[in-house]
């Protein structure tokens, strides 16, 4: 059965994912790979082109980097990248699930989550990998998830459990809408010299994914119904809103200098720090992408239903969203729908 014609890749909205900031660029997730484009948008770049997934996305300090977590060899580890290109190298080869989530301060290692010290593989504890060198080490946590350092690099604002319900496949996240039950997520501040916490005040909300930007914190919550921005000011112990959202959940976000990139909707929107204001960026995608192009595909082992005609000179089959028929005596197929565009 033939596929249908590829549309423009502009047609309707893109779904561009886990963006990240540097101070001229930005890096996102668009059909598992890594793009990079210009920090005002534009015709964006393809950075990686496994057939493996590409996800979480990371800028060193300096820009010149990206960290990010991979799917190749056959297992998901912590990869680095140049941002003008080049061939990705890893950082990490144990056989549990690595997930890339920031850096230090300093630039010099990769923060990554992983349950390889843990004794059960439903929470993860954090690392950090230096990029030249061949073992990494432990952040004196119990259990703990997504994080980000304090700038001069003795405090990490963390989630101490997971996201409820989440599977960790490719940063894929899938929860409750609304959620408020038993594993609503809390942020913690450790001081790492001694593991002492101090929690971001809340009622029961989900928060997650923060962003240490001078002496804020800021990260997304749904505390006030649809997901958007909050920050929490660590010297007056304040929470307040950044950003009103009457839309749709953002996403994801990262904190950039003098601005935080975040995910609504496949788009990507940059919030202006000084400002406190956000535009909607503009992004082109164009590339080779296999999966737009027109091809054929068996669809023998996709068939949902079958039926004898009452003569029984034909069967009818549904597959891949088709209806088609077969004559008993010549083997002819025919496709009656011929509607690749509808189910």
């Amino acid at each position: 059965m033939r596929e249908p014609t590829g549309r423009d890749q502009q047609e309707g909205p893109l779904l561009l994912l886990q963006p990240t900031l540097s101070r001229t660029q930005i890096a996102f997730v668009f059909a598992g790979d890594l793009w990079t484009v210009d920090r005002d948008g534009g015709d964006a770049r393809r950075l990686t082109t496994h057939p493996g997934r590409e996800t979480d996305p990371h800028f060193s300090p300096d820009g010149a980097l990206i960290a990010f977590t991979g799917e190749y060899d056959g297992n998901v580890d912590v990869y680095v990248v140049p941002v003008e290109r080049g061939v990705p190298r890893r950082l990490t080869y144990h056989p549990q699930y690595d997930q890339a989530l920031g850096w230090t301060p300093d630039g010099k290692q990769v923060l990554f989550a992983s349950s390889r010290s843990s004794y059960h593989p439903r929470f993860n504890r954090l690392f950090t990998m230096p990029i030249h060198s061949a073992f990494p080490g432990e952040l004196p946590l119990p259990m703990a998830e997504e994080g980000s350092f304090s700038p001069d690099g003795s405090h990490l604002v963390y989630l101490p459990i997971g996201r409820q319900f989440f599977p960790r496949e490719f940063g894929i996240l899938q929860g409750w809408k609304r959620y408020r039950g038993g594993m609503t997520t809390p942020l913690w501040v450790a001081r790492l010299a001694d593991s002492s916490i101090e929690a971001v005040p809340r009622e029961n909300s989900n928060d997650f994914n923060p962003m240490w930007v001078d002496h804020r914190i800021y990260f997304l919550s749904d505390r006030s119904g649809p997901v958007t921005l909050f920050v929490y000011d660590t010297l007056t112990k304040q929470v307040s809103q950044a950003l009103e959202n009457d839309g749709l959940d953002l996403k994801s976000a990262s904190a950039g200098p003098g601005a935080i990139i975040y995910e609504q909707f496949g788009s990507l929107h940059l919030f202006d720090l000084a400002s406190g204001k956000a535009r909607q960026l503009e992004i082109r995608v164009r590339g080779d992408l296999p999966e737009v192009r027109p091809r054929f595909k068996q669809v023998a082992h996709q068939i949902r239903t079958a039926r004898l005609s009452p003569a029984g000179a034909h069967a009818v089959f549904e597959a891949r969203g088709e209806i088609l028929t077969v004559s008993a005596e010549t083997g002819q197929i025919r496709n009656l729908t011929n509607t690749p565009g509808a189910a």
